[in-house]
């Protein structure tokens, strides 16, 4: 009789165990609700320090949460981008329903944008996935993606003006309302100066044209991660169709995994934070945004090959720490700082919704297509030349390449959003007179 009670218990005693020896984060359960507590804790009594301690702390505690339950929902895991778009929507949420205070709401919007944390973080990303990639592949892929570029950006007008057409909806409107906005690298260097453009052209304030072209990015930037996460179920189904995250068949992008050395991961700081302020510099002269100044010349300085081993080393690990520790944070301060949840709802019309999905689905389209015709993987075409223009620039391309598993492809989705964006504020100007 003991013997059985014993066999009886023992399957729950294992369970128990298994799962108290979960981790999120690399830690344990228990010491990781411990964090949450005194997060919590110090929320509730108004005591959580201001600035950056209180700002990262609430990024990294919620936002790995959020990541470890979207990554373990079956469906959303699957095909809806899993820890990554739960971390960003579940984060608006909070905001949107009342449930995080004010404060913490206002510490780390201010962290994000006056911070400049997002900066931070992107910067790491471009110096370190451009510096460790092999030149010899840099120059191999770059010198073929500028027509699956253009053809994201002929197939998105398409398919919006053949879905607006059909529902009743203006096909110019839906060019100039809907896809030129949502093609155009973001609020900073999208939706802002594409504003003054309308300003100058159309003669309405430049704040009446923000108010319309923000729900179509948003609305854009929901569809994109969600496509994104459709695409890696899509290549998990059909091999042959994606790369797993390199560009073309016999070139790969690969993500050194040295021993991360602390002396090393100062200088890849350094690195990163030298080659952005560049980047703003040379935006002084150039009328480019930085960041696709600052792609432009570490991919220069890459293919001349002027960057010493030890350099490029370092600034690939940086890389890969931040990424593995504040992917999820960032994602998170995304949704609080980035994301308005009461916009996207506002926008939606069964009308609108659609020419969205539209202008995505067609930029995806077009982008694989013509990518497969010159040598691409179809299904990384489409992420990096397809979503990646129709996201919210930075903040969307780190959302897009975590909800399709390919953050090695960030070098690609960042001259998507800026170059590509530069290139939509360049026919924004060109086309609407036209149009409208």
């Amino acid at each position: 009789m003991s013997q059985s009670l014993t066999e009886q218990a023992a399957p729950h005693t294992a369970t128990s165990h298994a799962w108290l020896a979960q981790r999120i984060f690399g830690m344990p359960l228990p010491i990781f609700a411990l964090a949450l507590a005194v997060m919590v804790a110090a929320i509730v009594t108004d005591s959580l320090p201001t600035g950056m301690i209180g700002a990262l702390l609430v990024m990294m505690l919620l936002g790995e949460c959020l990541g470890f339950i979207g990554d373990r929902l079956p469906i959303l895991k699957t095909y809806l981008g899993g820890g990554a778009i739960l971390a960003i929507f579940g984060a608006t949420s909070l905001v949107y329903l009342g449930w995080l205070p004010a404060p913490v709401v206002d510490n780390v919007t201010d962290f994000m944008k006056g911070g400049g944390f997002l900066n931070f973080y992107i910067a790491a990303l471009i110096t370190g996935s451009i510096l460790g990639m092999d030149s010899g592949v840099l120059v191999k892929v770059g010198s073929r993606y500028a027509l699956p570029l253009l053809c994201a950006v002929l197939g998105a007008a398409l398919f919006a003006m053949a879905v607006g057409t059909l529902l009743g909806f203006s096909a110019q409107d839906a060019v100039v309302v809907i896809t030129l906005p949502i093609l155009g690298g973001g609020m900073g260097a999208g939706a802002v100066p594409m504003s003054q453009i309308y300003e100058q052209l159309l003669g309405q304030p430049a704040s009446y044209y923000i108010s319309i072209l923000v729900p179509a990015l948003a609305l854009g930037n929901v569809f994109a991660i969600i496509v994104a996460g459709l695409l890696n179920g899509l290549g998990k189904r059909f091999p042959g169709l994606t790369g797993d995250g390199q560009m073309m068949p016999g070139v790969e992008v690969e993500e050194h995994q040295s021993t991360p050395e602390l002396g090393k991961l100062g200088v890849g700081v350094v690195a990163a934070l030298t080659l952005f302020t560049a980047g703003q510099l040379l935006g002084l002269v150039i009328p480019l945004h930085p960041y696709a100044l600052m792609i432009v010349l570490v991919a220069v300085l890459k293919i001349l090959d002027v960057v010493p081993d030890s350099i490029n080393d370092s600034a690939a690990q940086w890389f890969q720490f931040v990424a593995r520790n504040w992917t999820f944070a960032l994602l998170f301060g995304i949704g609080i700082a980035y994301t308005d949840l009461g916009q996207v709802i506002d926008a939606i019309s069964l009308t609108y919704v659609m020419i969205v999905f539209a202008v995505v689905a067609g930029a995806a389209f077009g982008a694989g297509l013509v990518g497969k015709l010159v040598g691409f993987y179809p299904i990384e075409s489409a992420i990096t030349a397809g979503l990646c223009m129709a996201n919210m620039g930075g903040t969307g391309d780190v959302a897009v390449l975590s909800a399709a598993r390919r953050m090695s492809l960030m070098p690609f989705a960042q001259i998507s959003s800026r170059l590509g964006g530069a290139l939509i504020l360049l026919i924004s100007s060109i086309a609407v007179p036209l149009l409208v």
